[in-house]
């Protein structure tokens, strides 16, 4: 009898309305989910308050000026999601993907420190190729990495290699080597390097930044006098000070181009520092993320060829 009684509740739904759930459940607030349906905000939360009372379940709470999901809403998304991509992929395939039609709106989470040397030319590539997408570059948050993957908030994300779960996808992208930066020329090996004081960067308020954590697996822990939250921040910083900024070489050269100081080798052997792209496993087969990933990884290796 349940499955009778459940049978004939799906078959009431519509499938619009797991569409807007998607795209609030993305934007978390009504107004900008109503823009990107092309919809009014009543006619979102008309959707909602449907959809809401053919599951038996509350799907939204407010939140601050926005709304925030539910437990149930946490659940439901990843298998609605999939759902959406899987009905998407059917209808691309009948009609064939056309980045320059179906690209649409996404959003690529990576690090303060990669944006300015990866974005410029990822906008340019795409200025080309699909020029009606819309792209929005937003901070990575590793404690909700897979979540909003998962969830649509994020369509991609670009970080440090790491372990992850069965669920999330990651290809190599970009590998690049530590080196120091300093306000003078100067010959630098592992004592003066571990006698000195450092700046490092973070958008965290605590733990360790990806160099402290390479040298503490090595045994080394160095005195940092300052953490600050932008590499253009510790450049001034090293400008006017004998501290030591440890880095990306290819953003170091980018910056020091632009605000001086010197480029320094890295005196301990310390392994590359490689980048990874992530996205989730029912992304896979979604010709749009597809396409996505494919013109990073290309964009990476002409990249990496110019540098060579």
């Amino acid at each position: 009898m349940n499955r009778i009684q459940d049978s004939a509740r799906l078959a009431r739904l519509d499938l619009n309305l797991f569409r807007v759930f998607d795209v609030v459940l993305r934007e978390r607030n009504l107004t900008k989910a109503a823009e990107v349906l092309f919809l009014s905000q009543s006619a979102v939360s008309h959707a909602l308050a449907r959809l809401r009372d053919q599951l038996g379940e509350p799907l939204f709470v407010r939140e601050g000026r926005g709304v925030a999901p539910t437990p149930f809403a946490e659940r439901l998304a990843p298998e609605i999601r999939e759902a959406l991509a899987l009905l998407d992929g059917a209808v691309q395939h009948t009609r064939g993907f056309d980045p320059k039609r179906d690209v649409g709106h996404f959003t690529l989470a990576m690090s303060d420190m990669l944006e300015p040397s990866l974005l410029p030319h990822f906008v340019a590539r795409l200025r080309e190729r699909a020029p009606e997408a819309r792209i929005a570059s937003v901070r990575l948050d590793r404690a909700r990495l897979e979540r909003d993957l998962a969830s649509g908030r994020l369509d991609l994300s670009i970080d440090v290699e790491q372990p992850t779960s069965a669920d999330l996808r990651h290809a190599p992208l970009l590998r690049d080597t530590f080196c120091v930066v300093s306000r003078k020329r100067r010959r630098l090996d592992v004592a003066a390097y571990m006698a000195s004081q450092h700046v490092t960067v973070s958008s965290r308020r605590t733990g360790l930044a990806v160099e402290d954590l390479v040298l503490s697996r090595l045994g080394y822990q160095r005195e940092v006098a300052v953490r600050c939250r932008h590499y253009e921040t510790a450049f001034h910083i090293v400008a006017g000070s004998d501290l030591l900024l440890t880095m990306a070489r290819r953003r170091a050269e980018a910056l020091h181009a632009l605000l001086g100081n010197h480029v320094l080798p890295m005196p301990l052997s310390l392994p590359r520092l490689e980048l990874h792209l992530y996205w989730h496993r029912q992304s896979d087969a979604d010709p749009r993320n597809r396409w996505l990933r494919e013109e990073l990884l290309s964009l990476a290796g002409e990249l990496a060829s110019e540098a060579r």
